[in-house]
């Protein structure tokens, strides 16, 4: 089942609304990772700004060197560390449109469903945003202590993180809430396995950006396959059901 949401959703991959998903997704990561950048370098200058001084001790000059340096250190790696949990969030804020157009190629017998208020939709997407952001920062400890286990836990977390938040969101749109949150309790291992294999790609750059989008298609399937929904004709006769 989760194979064929996958390939189902590449097939589609083409599709002008992922397309404009992706670039919205990628602009907006760019744009806000260019201002954390921004925001991070202005705050070092200010703490750099006077000589630093310790009680009992008096003036540190080396101090400000080692804040300088580890500034730079800091705005080179930012990036690259948030790219993924950011892309992933900024996407889920357009997660309406991409399963609008899984369903409406696959699913089109289904009725219309009312678009998420773009207000629910920004506080999902923050409230996400900063549960990956602060689950990664403290995944860090675990990365040094099980170094060679970094990987996997690396995946098995975001897995975790991605699976439940995009299925969450790719059933609230049908079910609402807490019927999304009682489906997803059933299917945890399903939803945490498929979330996995969506995470593994996440370490490969470039193709990482497209992840989020592949996610939201292939779980907006998963949510189908494991809510008895059947595609229509223009998706052939296959039951969703097949697991």
């Amino acid at each position: 089942m989760i194979l064929n949401s996958f390939f189902l959703a590449l097939g589609q991959i083409g599709d002008p609304r992922f397309r404009r998903v992706l670039l919205r997704g990628v602009g907006l990561t760019i744009a806000l990772l260019i201002a954390a950048c921004i925001a991070a370098i202005w705050l070092i200058n200010w703490l750099s700004g006077s000589e630093i001084s310790l009680p009992f001790i008096g003036a540190v000059p080396w101090l400000n060197d080692v804040l300088n340096y580890s500034g730079i250190v800091l705005v080179l790696i930012l990036p690259v560390f948030l790219m993924v949990p950011v892309a992933s969030a900024i996407t889920s804020l357009f997660l309406d449109e991409v399963a609008q157009a899984v369903e409406d190629r696959h699913y089109p017998a289904l009725p219309q469903v009312s678009a998420v208020p773009v207000s629910e939709a920004i506080r999902d997407s923050l409230s996400f945003m900063g549960i990956l952001i602060v689950a990664n920062i403290l995944a860090l400890i675990l990365y040094v202590i099980f170094t060679p286990l970094a990987p996997f836990i690396f995946w098995g977390l975001n897995g975790f993180l991605l699976g439940r938040e995009y299925f969450t969101l790719a059933a609230m749109r049908r079910l609402g809430r807490e019927k999304a949150y009682e489906l997803r309790a059933r299917h945890t291992g399903t939803i945490w396995l498929a979330g996995t294999l969506m995470a593994i790609p996440l370490s490969v750059p470039l193709i990482n950006l497209l992840i989020p989008v592949l996610g939201a298609a292939t779980f907006t399937h998963i949510y189908h396959a494991l809510n008895g929904a059947v595609t229509g004709p223009g998706a052939g006769s296959r039951s969703s059901r097949s697991r």
